[in-house]
């Protein structure tokens, strides 16, 4: 899989585009700049807008070419960000150090989601926001229709508002919400795609 972003991240364009998510961006707007953990950043977009509002950006991802990326378009935007290489499931920063966090089509095996997740909430301050946004099983369709629609083609995978809620227990949650919209995110989110939208709070 880490071969896979690697190839995915090695060309000159930007797989996702260099625009930050929609969802993303609209919730970090509302919300008074801190420390922010993104895991699973992939070449930067999500993390380099936040650091352009003024937030101390921490990002990941297990792909090198995502954090060459990354610092590529951090630098042409003149913010800098905490970059690193490494797993979800090697996370090391300090519990309940952030003030948000946000994972933007983070999309992990069923038998590790849980746990994977629960690593990222417990670096949430106590109050700090939870923002995620990822493709649902309805999604499958626009699959089968686009080839571009991307997602991950393993259903499993993808969200349900069930597994969301469970997943995420350990969080107010304040919204979760099915959404359809045009996907134009880079040469790799292009079409109709269904999505499912949460925001928490840190208990």
């Amino acid at each position: 899989m880490k071969e896979h972003w690697n190839q995915r991240y090695s060309e000159n364009t930007f797989a996702y585009g260099k625009e930050p998510n929609f969802f993303f961006a609209n919730e970090l707007a509302k919300l008074k700049p801190g420390k922010l953990l993104l895991p699973a950043d992939g070449e930067g977009r999500n993390g380099v807008y936040a650091a352009r509002l003024g937030w101390e950006v921490y990002a990941f991802d297990y792909s090198e070419e995502g954090k060459r990326k990354a610092e590529k378009l951090a630098e042409e935007n003149g913010v800098q960000i905490d970059y690193r290489v490494m797993s979800i499931e090697d996370i090391s920063y300090p519990l309940e150090h952030f003030d948000a966090a946000a994972l933007v089509f983070a999309h992990f095996p069923p038998q590790f989601r849980k746990a994977w997740y629960s690593l990222v909430v417990q670096r949430l301050k106590r109050g700090g926001t939870m923002i995620v946004e990822g493709f649902s099983t309805e999604h499958m369709k626009n699959q089968q229709e686009n080839a571009k629609a991307g997602g991950p083609p393993n259903k499993a995978m993808l969200y349900t508002e069930k597994q969301l809620l469970e997943d995420f227990d350990d969080l107010q949650i304040n919204s979760l919400k099915a959404n359809q919209r045009i996907l134009q995110e880079g040469p790799f989110h292009q079409g109709k795609a269904d999505l499912l939208q949460l925001m928490g709070t840190k208990k």
